[in-house]
């Protein structure tokens, strides 16, 4: 199951959709998601910045920026518990 809504990045608010699965390989939780464009996101990226935290409402987690797409957008990726909340991935 995925998750979109609004989310914090280095402080700016941001569009999120997500989604996560359990690794069996590893046996860890692994998230990622996509950020709708936001130049100060991508400018983040592109200055090197990889490692952020992603906050929605009172939770949060570390996060990595991985690569803008052609539309604008930021890829971000995780492992352990994602920043939305549990019961938007149960399924």
């Amino acid at each position: 199951m995925s998750w979109h809504g609004p989310a914090w990045i280095a402080d700016t608010e941001v569009r999120l959709h997500g989604s996560g699965r359990w690794e069996p390989v590893d046996g860890r939780y692994h998230w990622a998601g996509r950020i709708e464009p936001e130049p100060r996101i991508v400018r983040l990226l592109r200055s090197g910045r990889r490692d952020v935290v992603v906050r929605v409402g009172d939770r949060t987690a570390p996060g990595r920026l991985v690569e803008v797409d052609p539309w604008g957008g930021v890829r971000v990726t995780g492992v352990g518990a994602p920043p939305w909340p549990a019961e938007a991935d149960e399924g």
